[in-house]
């Protein structure tokens, strides 16, 4: 039974670095097609403001994910002691 918990624990603490890294990607790859189609369907020159913006949103996803993740952990923890 605790080796399954570790192991689900483990399995819990992997995906942190996968959500941010993810989180940054999907930021960026949506304020990248916001500036395309502003540029090419509107003639709007918002390029790279979007893409900076989104990638800035991004990010702080990322963490915010992390840290809800790590205070989960952290709490699940605390109850077993």
């Amino acid at each position: 039974m605790a080796e399954k918990k570790i192991l689900r624990s483990l399995l819990d603490l992997s995906t942190i670095g996968l959500n941010l890294v993810l989180a940054t990607f999907v930021g960026l790859g949506m304020g990248y097609g916001l500036d395309h189609v502003f540029d090419k369907y509107l003639g709007m020159k918002t390029s790279p403001w979007f893409t900076i913006i989104f990638l800035i949103l991004g990010i702080i996803s990322g963490f915010r994910e992390m840290i809800r993740m790590a205070r989960k952990y952290n709490a699940d923890n605390q109850k077993d002691i």
